[in-house]
């Protein structure tokens, strides 16, 4: 599996897969106390062990055991295991948006090439194998979608947190690329988290990660067709066909 240690508030991360390609996040966070550092084990088992296993698979004692605590400190920061699954899809979301933010395509001028270098970072975290691609919140939600309200809504942040992030690029491509059109910025960011989500979904099921990638690379060619870049393309490509004709002739 091929993962970055990334820091967030300071504590080690190793459960959000990133690739040899992305860059470190750097620790902005005041060092740690005992007492947060206790807290930060049970979330990092838990977000470990969740990806694993699943949510409802995971047990209290499971999650103590790999964070190396006893039960009484687990309930000693929280009340329940769904209030640790909440905690943890928060923690996943801040890792996730400190793993995008420093991801190479926002060094790309054009927003459009932007929102296609963040499919292609996507297709890089695949590097990790299905495991290692692993989204903590779309594997709870799924889950726990109808019987866990508030971890199912924690989940919904996270996932609508990412999207809302790629939607200012598309929002931007839009306006550079004067593209008017019945769909939106936001229809299209939440239509592409579908495709990651459900790209990784079908992965696992197949065992491997060919799958997914060829999910990402035909949302790719979907959305350079919305934006006409296919199409300009080939319409410079045809006209130099023809002017090359008439010259013929």
């Amino acid at each position: 599996m091929i993962r970055h240690t990334t820091t967030v508030r300071g504590a080690r991360v190793d459960n959000v897969p990133t690739s040899r390609y992305a860059d470190f996040v750097r620790s902005h966070a005041a060092p740690r106390s005992v007492q947060s550092d206790s807290r930060q084990k049970l979330v990092n088992a838990a977000v470990s062990l969740v990806r694993e296993k699943g949510y409802a698979a995971t047990s209290v004692d499971e999650v103590c055991e790999r964070a190396s605590l006893t039960k009484g400190a687990f309930f000693h920061y929280f009340k329940s295991k769904e209030a640790l699954a909440v905690a943890s899809a928060g923690y996943w979301s801040e890792c996730s948006k400190a793993v995008f933010a420093s991801a190479p395509y926002h060094a790309h001028a054009d927003p459009l090439d932007r929102v296609l270098g963040y499919l292609e970072f996507r297709k890089v975290m695949l590097a990790g194998g299905v495991q290692g691609s692993t989204c903590l919140a779309g594997t709870m939600v799924q889950e726990v979608y109808t019987s866990h309200p508030d971890i199912a809504r924690a989940c919904e942040a996270t996932i609508c947190d990412q999207a809302a992030e790629i939607e200012k690029d598309i929002e931007a491509a839009m306006k550079q690329h004067r593209i008017r059109a019945q769909w939106t910025a936001a229809s299209l960011a939440l239509h592409m988290q579908a495709v990651v989500q459900g790209a990784i979904i079908l992965a696992k099921a197949k065992g491997g990660v060919d799958v997914a990638i060829e999910s990402l690379d035909h949302l790719r060619r979907y959305v350079e067709l919305l934006f006409g870049r296919d199409g300009r393309q080939r319409s410079k490509q045809s006209g130099g066909t023809k002017r090359t004709k008439e010259k013929r002739t």
